[in-house]
């Protein structure tokens, strides 16, 4: 193997391990969904999931929900994140409980909740930060050569 590739999947399973242990630190999905409860109760009108749960999967999006059977996974990758990243996506994932769609109604379902644009703010500058580690770590064409 590769030195690159090795260091890339090392550098994978350390992070997957950590977000592991994030995840059990902060409750696991039992804390996951009474938070999403709590949040429920204080933004959108005590609206419910079905199941919330951490999911290890999600590699490119935070958070989904599935309206149709109420089931909402979020992306263990949240867990190493500011509490208020965390809850900004559930609030975004339960509004889709009761519009599907990112229509008007929706956005304003998401906007009730106060640290909306700030941690929309913190996943942009998280994004790109996260973008441009890849690029540095990027071998060149010259190493592959």
């Amino acid at each position: 193997m590769p030195a690159a590739a090795e260091q890339e999947l090392v550098g994978h399973l350390v992070a997957k391990v950590l977000r592991s242990r994030s995840v059990d630190a902060l409750g696991g999905d039992e804390w996951l969904a009474a938070r999403a409860d709590t949040l429920a109760d204080t933004y959108l009108d005590g609206v419910r999931a079905s199941e919330v749960r951490w999911s290890k999967r999600m590699a490119h999006r935070y958070g989904s929900c599935t309206p149709g059977e109420g089931t909402i996974r979020i992306s263990d990758r949240l867990a190493e994140l500011p509490d208020y990243v965390l809850d900004y996506i559930l609030v975004h994932e339960l509004a889709h409980l009761g519009v599907a769609h990112h229509t008007d109604a929706f956005h304003a379902l998401v906007a009730r909740f106060p640290e909306a644009e700030r941690a929309r703010g913190f996943l942009e500058g998280h994004e790109a930060g996260q973008l441009a580690a890849t690029r540095l770590s990027a071998p060149t064409a010259e190493e592959t050569a």
